[in-house]
């Protein structure tokens, strides 16, 4: 007989607030009028002097939003779950936003996105720089250190050819060179600093910059706990897996270096080095590689892990709006069942794995919160979702 719990909206931290709430925090209901381009809310909201507009505009790009806070939140290392985190980045953005809505001339050709896309980058940095352990005097400040951690980090020259190489570049003293990076290297120990090269798209790339010179693998795989553990696990791997492993996350198990993520190996390279395969083919080894490291280091208790599949799902007008799966806790023994419906953000446990109401009830939580904050589109079949502690 199923042992069913009350339907309850997961509660992501003390203060009661949950990642879908904080995820559709601009929803609005009913939906707002519609117009030809989502821009023209924003003209509307200057040519009548009426925020209403600005709250419209925020309801459809709201998606576009999260997923800029969510590859900050990655790229930095930070808990893209924690709710009240998320909505301090994702409210910097729209405070940011509010403030280009004055100056923007929607006739010079550009979307207002475009036009804020720096000023919300700027917002994202400087949520960042309020969480680091040093203190800087200006967000122009934290950035110059940010800077010079990249180049120390990209270069591997030595200190005193990155200070002067930062020097010519900057138009800087050494002595201030040399001050920029003397804190970056002190954040290496409290909080990690990041770069600031930019991608593509014009966003933070985010590879870490807290090089060492002796690029000791213990401190930078595991912070020096579990790095013996990480290795043994590795070393079980057959010799595809690890070269899969450390290509494409740009990491090198013997001797620790970690290399920008810009070196890394895309999934159509990995197919070229293991001739005969495709790049899907080579994406669906790398990530069978990962869930087989993630066992094992389950098996060695360095690792909890949530193995789950979807059972079924119920579409409404082609958009999911429930679905079912089953989960395991630390890949082994019974599997249980949660239902999750998407239009009211809740979820059901229906039965817990193991019938463990006390152990097993830790992985459902984190799997409930991994699933409420997934858009429809990339709610996975099955996947595999590591964490440390419980």
């Amino acid at each position: 007989m199923k042992e069913r719990f009350a339907k309850y909206p997961f509660q992501g931290n003390a203060h009661g607030l949950t990642m879908f709430e904080v995820t559709h925090v601009y929803q609005l209901t009913p939906p707002p009028p519609e117009l030809y381009t989502v821009n023209e809310y924003i003209i509307a909201a200057q040519t009548w002097h009426d925020l209403r507009f600005f709250a419209y505009f925020l309801h459809h790009i709201e998606p576009r939003l999260n997923g800029r806070v969510t590859n900050f939140l990655l790229r930095e290392g930070l808990d893209r779950y924690a709710p009240e985190r998320f909505l301090d980045y994702k409210q910097s953005c729209v405070l940011a936003m509010l403030e280009c809505l004055e100056s923007y001339d929607p006739y010079k050709g550009a979307e207002f996105l475009t036009y804020t896309h720096h000023a919300i980058g700027n917002a994202l940095i400087q949520c960042r720089m309020m969480e680091e352990s040093g203190s800087f005097s200006s967000l122009d400040e934290y950035k110059r250190v940010r800077g010079i951690a990249w180049l120390y980090n990209e270069s591997g020259k030595p200190k005193g050819e990155v200070v002067s190489e930062y020097t010519k570049k900057e138009g800087c003293s050494e002595e201030t060179a040399e001050q920029y990076l003397t804190v970056a290297q002190f954040n290496r120990s409290q909080v990690s600093l990041h770069v600031t090269a930019q991608d593509e798209d014009g966003e933070e790339t985010g590879e870490d910059v807290t090089r060492d010179d002796s690029w000791d693998y213990t401190a930078i795989l595991w912070n020096g706990s579990q790095a013996a553990t990480v290795r043994a696990a590795f070393e079980k791997l057959s010799y595809r897996e690890q070269r899969l492993l450390e290509e494409r996350n740009a990491i090198c198990m013997t001797c620790g270096r970690v290399s920008p993520i810009s070196e890394r190996k895309s999934f159509e390279e990995l197919a070229v080095m293991f001739e005969g395969s495709t790049a899907s083919g080579a994406e669906r080894a790398y990530r069978r590689a990962v869930e087989k490291l993630t066992a094992l280091l389950v098996e060695a208790g360095a690792l909890h892990a949530v193995r789950l599949k979807r059972k079924s799902v119920k579409r409404i007008k082609k958009k999911i709006a429930a679905a079912v799966y089953e989960y395991q806790a630390d890949c082994d023994g019974e599997w249980g069942e949660i239902q999750f419906d998407f239009v009211s953000g809740t979820a059901e446990i229906i039965q817990l794995a193991e019938w463990d109401t006390m152990v097993s009830k830790v992985f459902a939580v984190r799997f409930i919160r991994y699933i409420l904050t997934l858009p429809e589109n990339q709610l996975p079949v099955s996947t595999m979702i590591a964490f440390e502690g419980r």
